[in-house]
């Protein structure tokens, strides 16, 4: 699937929450971090280390983005006129893997990853196969006539735990249009994110 899938809940485990609110995740059983020393006393955590927790858990929910991707989106984030941090949710609501995600075309960010770069998702009816593409409000993203077959894309369609945010539009099973770029409270995240946090360790 991808090159975290066989350790895409460590992040959970780490973080000490359900970043993806998914059913599976070990935190449902164990709340405390991994390893041998994951049950030791927490010691106070640093304004550093607070802002450092936050940058690596919305890095972490948006998929395998790296750390240069990560630190340039936010230095386009920056750059654009109004509040850094909504600007920053913005821009990678606006990744195609995360909108075909959010259109519940893939159970996990892993894998809306994996079938756009197998060239399974159209945008604007033209062949797409770049995760970290940039979507326009009015662009309309669908399926693939064998995407629309996959187990995969048939599962996520059918998961309970998340619904299809507002700024997604369904057209039917296979097409969704993407109609405005979310404010941070309107995007559903399972568990508090602080991009303000993230804003303020990029800024140091």
């Amino acid at each position: 699937m991808s090159k975290r899938k066989s350790a895409k809940y460590k992040l959970d485990r780490r973080m000490g929450e359900n970043i993806w609110g998914r059913p599976n995740s070990p935190v449902n059983k164990r709340s405390y971090g991994p390893g041998q020393h994951g049950q030791r006393r927490k010691s106070k955590v640093s304004d550093f280390g607070l802002q450092l927790r936050a940058k690596q858990k919305l890095k972490g929910y948006y998929g395998d983005v790296t750390e240069k991707q990560f630190r340039s989106t936010y230095k386009e984030a920056a750059r654009i006129k109004g509040d850094t941090s909504q600007n920053l949710i913005g821009l990678l609501e606006r990744r195609l893997d995360m909108v075909v995600y959010r259109a519940k075309f893939a159970p996990t960010i892993f894998a809306a990853r994996q079938i756009v770069s197998h060239g399974h998702i159209r945008v604007n009816g033209v062949k797409c196969n770049i995760a970290s593409r940039r979507i326009d409000v009015g662009d309309v993203i669908s399926l693939g006539d064998k995407a629309k077959e996959m187990a995969l894309v048939i599962e996520a369609q059918s998961l309970p735990e998340r619904e299809i945010p507002d700024y997604v539009a369904p057209d039917g099973n296979d097409k969704i249009t993407f109609t405005r770029v979310p404010k941070l409270d309107e995007v559903p995240y399972p568990v508090t994110m602080e991009p303000n946090l993230v804003v303020e360790f990029y800024s140091r």
